[in-house]
Parts: C-alpha cells; structure tokens; sequence
C-alpha cells in the first residue's frame, strides 16, 4: 500500500503561522509522524507540498497507478480552486480532505469546500490528529473496495 501526504499553500509555514488557529506543530513533524502512522498501518507514505496550484494538479494527475489514496490538506484551495476538484475527479485515485482548523466555524468564506464531494471524505478540526484519521480513512476505503 502506498499513500501520498499532500499539503497546499501556506502550509510550509505550520509552526509560526497563525499558531492559535493552526498550533504550533511544524509540517515536518505533521509529515513524519504521518508517515509513522502509515508505516504502522503497513502503507508507505511519500510526502509532497507546494504554494502553486498547478504544481499540486500535477501530482494529483500523476497519482494514478502509483498511489492507492492520497491525504490532502489543500488550504486555502479549498474555497475556490475548481481546476483542484478536476484533477480529484478526473483520476480514480482516493482523496481525504484535511483540516487543521474546524473550517465550518471560521471566517464565511472558509465554510464551504469546493473540493468536497471529489473527495471520499473530509477530516476538519482535530488539529494535526486529522491527518492520521486521514490515514485511516483512506486504508479502510481502499480496504472496502478490494473485498
């Protein structure tokens, strides 16, 4: 089983931004113990980040028939990126959707996910936590669909 971790913009900065909405957890930390998670669960993980949109449709492209799901926290993509959703849709590869932040009790424009119903679920709210339930989510999905 091998599982991709997939952070968008702004993440890089975990740790210093925003510390009272985000916490003050690095991405480096989130990544390896993710990919510890993974590893106890019997998947591989491989880790990807990047600021720029394309960059980010790129690897979701290229997930198909070399990851069996991806763990994906988009940012500030979430609210708006529909080139996102296409790229989700468009591969058969599983994606959770990850929050940090309970999304549904931010700022208006944070409430609605566009990237939601491409996606086989989304974890909001549970702080770094959210992306071992991400792990989870995506192991007992691809689980379901082999039996």
């Amino acid at each position: 089983m091998k599982l991709l971790l997939m952070n968008g913009p702004n993440l890089n900065l975990l740790g210093q931004r925003e510390p009272d909405v985000y916490g003050t957890t690095t991405l480096a930390q989130i990544e390896a113990d993710t990919k510890a998670y993974a590893a106890e669960h019997g998947a591989q993980m491989d880790s990807f980040q990047s600021n720029h949109e394309g960059a980010l449709i790129d690897k979701i492209q290229q997930s198909q028939g070399i990851y069996d799901g991806i763990v994906y926290n988009p940012g500030a993509h979430t609210h708006y990126s529909y080139a996102i959703h296409d790229a989700i849709s468009s591969v058969s590869t599983p994606v959770v959707e990850v929050h940090i932040s309970d999304i549904s009790k931010r700022e208006e424009f944070r409430r609605h996910s566009v990237l939601a119903d491409a996606c086989i679920g989304q974890i909001k709210g549970l702080g770094p936590a959210g992306y071992l339930r991400g792990v989870d989510m995506v192991l007992e999905h691809v689980k379901g669909e082999a039996e």
